[in-house]
């Protein structure tokens, strides 16, 4: 089947399965009718459910607007009688206000807690891309479909039901299970998660390990075997501004040098700019780890990426062609935004354009702004930073990552469990700052398919997903436990 064909089968089967539910109801979503799922409930279904009503409770970011979703989660958790609170954060304009939901099951205190950690906002949806209304949160054919069914109301949801179940335990764990959603993550996490580590430490009670998005289980296909990808590190970000001047005035005289053209010219030499190859220890090791799974004439390559990439033009060649795999070999810059004129006929004073690098592990956004001021060649263009940070990575040799690895062999016989490193970056960040060993792993079997709906149209996961993943996240803290 080819692309296009299979989209639009996809799209047919979204549409069939939206006929056959009842119109959602977008308006005046909390608060909501019931509480708690009822322990006997399917997890799957009952998570979908929840999941469905967070969905249409919109939390584009910007502005967020999470609190009544925050809320949300939280009258759940209370109607379960687990300690919860509603943590208010920065507003930053939001009419119904930003905040986080926070729950903690309380263990024996034998051992330091683990944070189960999500994010409330989502990226914007363009409705003309989606087989059904994005914000509707419809349930069918087996899936919820909306945004944020994956990034990371899913991963909320499945966080939240798992927190659920540890509570209903007949005897506590050794270490207390928080569980943590907040505001922000997808314009950089500053007033959500960095807001909370600088302000609110102490909800985070001395936290051995956290669990958050940016891994999961990578369905096999072809025959091979699936992987269960750990993220233990990240590229970091540095997005920034460039901006060019000029004189304004009428677009009818035409003149042959201005803030757009200057700042066109500056965009021209960046899109030529390709950053130098280098592998990252981190890097190194995860390719190795897949060697075995890979094609054939890529095994030895992935084996030493380093030596491959540098002296085998042939795999080089193969290697780079994959840019999920290129990304995490070099630093990358995209062109993202792009502001001059706000009228056809008006030559601007000021052209702008916002770029989205990601830096590998160990670099930094201002050596990489100078790089980029190099590029450009043009000592009236500025060049400004406006979000960065710097990453750093959590080590594999832990309680948590041998617990994922037993559970792996026991739920989900063959598969491979592989240290990752990610090009995007989330709010685990915050935390390996402060010394907590910060995986991000969430239990869901996703083909590649299906996480094109990750910031992309058709965002949907499946309701078995949904509940083998709450299962899984409850027998990896319990494997935890037993094993500390």
């Amino acid at each position: 089947m080819n692309h296009r064909n299979g989209s639009r089968l996809c799209a047919a089967l979204l549409m069939a399965a939206a006929c056959l539910l009842p119109p959602a109801q977008a308006a005046a979503v909390w608060p909501f009718g019931g509480g708690a799922p009822d322990p006997d409930e399917d997890p799957g279904r009952a998570a979908a459910r929840i999941l469905s009503r967070a969905i249409r409770i919109r939390t584009v970011n910007p502005p967020g607007d999470e609190k009544p979703l925050a809320r949300m989660l939280m009258d759940v958790l209370e109607d379960a009688d687990v300690e919860a609170r509603l943590i208010d954060t920065p507003s930053a304009g939001s009419k119904p206000g930003r905040a986080a939901a926070w729950a903690r099951v309380k263990g024996t205190g034998q051992r330091r807690p683990i944070v189960l950690l999500s994010h409330l906002d989502t990226v914007p949806a363009d409705p003309r891309g989606w087989a059904i209304a994005p914000f509707e949160g419809a349930t069918g054919a087996g899936s919820v479909v909306g945004r944020g069914a994956l990034d990371a109301k899913g991963v909320a949801v499945v966080q939240l039901m798992a927190t659920l179940a540890i509570a209903r335990r007949d005897t506590p764990l050794k270490r207390d299970v928080i569980f943590l959603a907040t505001p922000d993550e997808e314009t950089g996490g500053r007033l959500g998660a960095g807001y909370l580590v600088r302000e609110r430490r102490s909800l985070l009670y001395d936290a051995e390990y956290l669990l958050t998005e940016g891994g999961g289980v990578q369905v096999g296909e072809g025959g091979t075997s699936p992987v269960w990808g750990v993220t233990v590190t990240e590229k970091a970000p540095c997005w920034m501004d460039v901006i060019a001047e000029g004189t304004p005035g009428h677009s009818s005289i035409a003149p042959p040098d201005t803030a757009v053209t200057r700042l066109l010219d500056a965009l021209a030499r960046i899109r030529r700019f390709e950053p130098p190859i280098r592998v990252v220890p981190e890097v190194e090791r995860m390719f190795a780890a897949t060697a075995q799974l890979a094609p054939a004439e890529n095994r030895e390559g992935f084996r030493d990426l380093s030596t491959a990439l540098e002296s085998d033009g042939e795999f080089r060649r193969r290697f780079l062609a994959k840019p999920g795999r290129a990304a995490l070999v070099r630093n990358t810059v995209a062109i993202t935004v792009l502001s001059g004129s706000q009228q056809t006929n008006v030559i601007p004073g000021e052209a702008r354009a916002q770029l989205d690098a990601r830096l590998l592990p160990g670099e930094h956004c201002e050596d990489f702004v100078k790089l980029i001021e190099d590029v450009v060649r043009d000592s009236t263009i500025r060049v400004e930073p406006f979000l960065a940070f710097t990453t750093s990575s959590s080590p594999v040799n832990t309680g948590l990552y041998r617990a994922i690895e037993r559970v792996a062999a026991r739920l989900d016989p063959g598969a491979s469990v592989v240290p990752r490193v990610i090009a995007g970056f989330t709010d685990a960040h915050y935390f390996r700052d402060l010394g907590i060993t910060a995986y991000g792993f969430v239990p869901r079997w996703l083909p590649p398919s299906e996480t094109r709906g990750i910031h992309g149209p058709n965002e949907r996961i499946s309701i078995e997903n949904l509940g083998r993943g709450v299962e899984t996240l409850v027998a990896i803290l319990e494997e935890l436990d037993a094993s500390d």
